[in-house]
């Protein structure tokens, strides 16, 4: 498969004392064999990472549409549940917000932070009217009728011509349900603040988005970058929100190279 390149972006230069280099490499000798766990987005479960599943040996994605729960917070305890002592966290899209949510509960057991293709504002104007208008398109025509009108402005370019993609996205939306959906949203659009949690982030982070993504553009992720410290940014050029699908060799490699990442930037 092709795929296009990455950019690589970093954020803000910082100095750090000696003792905070070798306290770095203790910690990544601990932190080396942190598993990767990875948190679904919006009516999404372990099929859209399957290649990821498979290049990451021990890898794991928290499935079961999160039980339907309809708060971030619940999700995150639904999380907590399943997670290892201690791991490398991804969050997709919605999966990101309450991968910040499991972060502000137990910081101490997320070795490093992955936030792809969201973001970390608030509620938009005409956000809740948006997911309204397709939450009622599922209640007045089913879910395939709300899948097949929310789907498609969520893929690149390339994607939407890929019809095996679509077709196995679709099918993963539609098994969420309608009730899934419905939950989702509302935890969505009563999601908690994380305007003072993201200074305090302290473990290698990076935000990861597709250059075509419409829904959660560069410049959302531009904006996690400056607020997390030493947080990086990477671009997936020729991919759409859902990238990890869309995009996976490309992907990987940008997983492999936060995975590498040392405990703490080690930037002078």
């Amino acid at each position: 498969m092709r795929v296009g390149p990455v950019h690589f972006l970093s954020g803000p230069r910082q100095n750090i004392r000696v003792d905070e280099i070798f306290m770095d490499a203790k910690l990544s000798d601990r932190d080396v064999n942190a598993p990767l766990l990875i948190l679904p987005g919006l009516l999404c479960d372990s099929r859209m990472f399957g290649e990821t599943l498979a290049a990451f040996p021990g890898s794991a994605v928290v499935d079961g549409f999160y039980a339907g729960c309809d708060r971030i917070e619940a999700m995150a305890d639904y999380v907590l549940a399943r997670m290892p002592d201690r791991c490398a966290l991804l969050g997709h899209s919605m999966g990101a917000r309450v991968a910040l949510e499991v972060v502000r509960k137990v910081p101490d057991r997320v070795a490093r932070l992955a936030l792809v293709d969201t973001g970390v504002h608030p509620v938009k104007p005409g956000e809740r009217e948006s997911r309204y208008h397709l939450r009622d398109i599922g209640r007045a025509q089913g879910i395939g009728a709300l899948v097949g009108e929310w789907l498609p402005p969520m893929m690149g370019f390339a994607a939407l011509r890929n019809e095996a993609l679509m077709d196995a996205l679709y099918a993963m939306a539609v098994d969420a349900g309608l009730p899934t959906f419905e939950a989702q949203i509302e935890a969505l659009l009563g999601r908690p603040s994380v305007d003072a949690l993201l200074p305090a982030i302290a473990c290698p982070t990076v935000a990861m988005v597709g250059r075509q993504d419409q829904w959660s553009p560069v410049a959302q992720h531009e904006a996690i970058v400056a607020a997390i410290p030493n947080a990086q940014l990477r671009i997936v050029e020729g991919a759409g929100h859902m990238m990890p699908a869309e995009a996976p060799q490309a992907f990987n490699q940008v997983v492999r190279e936060w995975l590498a990442m040392p405990a703490h930037a080690l930037i002078s």
